[in-house]
């Protein structure tokens, strides 16, 4: 295989650089922004039943939205692996082979993605430098489920989906029962527990750690 090259879509990655998840010896690292990022279960199987003895994986907490997803992560942590949760979304997902071959992943696009796989020292001892970095600011899984994560309240879970229906005030508080001064209390409640500076960070926030409306 070439020192880099750039491959299209999830068929072609597979086909032509499968066989690096299942070389793997040492140590597997994953930097996504979610659990349906990567070709699956083709490439997960192959990890599983290669020689790695640490696996990392570091993951925006919209991979926490769902129950599958919280229970395949402590899967993955009862199994060994060292799960950690970013402070904020993903955009580019890598991931990284016993330090020899990282392979990085491009914008989603109409005809598959593009990834790119390299070899190359100086590019993958710099990616590898950044997931150290990202890693080292993310709250371990556990620590996250315990409370980091911000927790709602059904009333809470009302407002933010009012929100993101782009109601006016006024509509919304009529549909939640409530009056303009009441309804507006609790959106700058809300915005304080997401830690956001307007509604529309309020909103992102709450998809960036997998909270609905």
């Amino acid at each position: 295989m070439a020192e880099s090259m750039t491959v299209h879509g999830d068929v072609e990655l597979l086909a032509r650089a499968g066989h690096l998840f299942s070389s793997v010896r040492e140590e597997f690292v994953c930097a996504a922004r979610d659990l349906d990022t990567w070709p699956r279960p083709a490439a997960r199987s192959r990890v599983r039943d290669s020689g790695a003895t640490r696996v990392r994986k570091l993951l925006s907490p919209a991979a926490l939205a769902d129950e599958g997803g919280r229970a395949h992560l402590n899967e993955l942590a009862a199994r060994g692996a060292r799960v950690r949760i970013a402070a904020s979304g993903l955009l580019h997902e890598t991931i990284i082979i016993d330090r020899r071959w990282a392979i990085l992943a491009g914008a989603d696009a109409p005809g598959g993605r593009a990834y790119t796989v390299t070899a190359a020292p100086t590019l993958v001892g710099g990616v590898h430098a950044l997931f150290e970095a990202a890693w080292e600011a993310a709250t371990d899984l556990a620590s996250f489920l315990r409370g980091d994560q911000p927790q709602l309240d059904a009333g809470s879970r009302k407002v933010l989906r009012a929100l993101g229906s782009g109601a006016t005030d006024e509509a919304a508080a009529r549909e939640l029962g409530m009056s303009l001064r009441t309804y507006r209390r609790r959106v700058a409640e809300l915005l304080d527990v997401l830690d956001a500076g307007s509604r529309f960070q309020a909103g992102v926030r709450a998809g960036e750690l997998g909270l609905s409306g």
